[in-house]
């Protein structure tokens, strides 16, 4: 019986850690779709933009709702339908038209939403909406042989961007709290994406994980996929708590 319960227990690890992300759904029909939004990290990035209108002097939250929903349509669903498409790393079965579509709709709302705001608000506005409609596809697509596909582009555009952009749409102008707020989106990003470079590679490429711990006093622990994973997924769970917490946490000590 014992034997049979760690038989399924691996079954069962070994199930887990073929799945493409720790938050991916079983494939198929909507679950699909809602693996294709990435939530832990939408929600993470989506944070970014509380967080830079929440440290602006003066917050408006009509902008607020409208950078929200740009970023929500650019990055949540245009971004990840072409990194989707480009090579299937989700291994969804989202056919390719569907995906194309969905990143060309989004990427009109995000731009749209954009003019609306240079219109209303800003001409400058038009700078971060015009970077931000190279950096969807020259980050996802991997234009000029992946120069934009990087840990500091990642953490530039996924990070920095939607801070300083949400920061700019509330108090049209750039101080010294936006300079610091970017330093820390910056380095928290770049934590990201150390945690799930490698968490990506042994869930999607590695074959198998073998090794042995020998600690001082003779006893050993074996190394596998699990025990290499785990702690970054937690660290990653954990750190896109924090953010989304943290940011909510701003936003209603400004709201009060």
């Amino acid at each position: 019986m014992r034997l049979l319960r760690r038989q399924k227990a691996a079954a069962a690890g070994a199930a887990h850690y073929d799945r493409p992300a720790f938050y991916a759904l079983g494939l198929g029909s909507w679950r699909d779709y809602f693996t294709l939004l990435h939530p832990p990290y939408t929600l993470w990035h989506l944070s970014y933009v509380v967080l830079g209108a929440a440290l602006a002097p003066t917050i408006r939250y009509d902008r607020l709702g409208a950078t929200l929903l740009a970023f929500f349509l650019g990055v949540g669903i245009a971004a990840h339908a072409l990194d989707e498409l480009a090579g299937r790393p989700l291994r969804t079965a989202i056919p390719g038209r569907i995906l194309l579509s969905l990143a060309v709709l989004s990427l009109a709302g995000t731009v749209a939403l954009g003019v609306l705001g240079v219109l209303l608000a800003s001409p400058w506005l038009l700078v971060f909406v015009a970077f931000g409609l190279f950096m969807v596809p020259a980050y996802n697509l991997e234009w000029f042989r992946g120069r934009f596909h990087s840990d500091l582009w990642f953490a530039l555009a996924w990070g920095v961007f939607p801070f300083l952009t949400a920061y700019w749409a509330s108090a049209e102008t750039l101080r010294w709290s936006a300079v610091a707020g970017a330093v820390a989106v910056f380095a928290l990003s770049l934590a990201q994406r150390t945690l799930s470079s490698r968490v990506r590679t042994l869930r999607r490429r590695a074959r198998s994980v073998q090794g042995t711990i020998t600690y001082d006093d003779g006893s050993s622990d074996e190394i596998d996929r699990q025990a290499l994973i785990g702690p970054d997924e937690r660290a990653l769970m954990l750190l896109a708590l924090a953010v989304v917490a943290w940011s909510v946490a701003a936003l209603l000590f400004r709201a009060v």
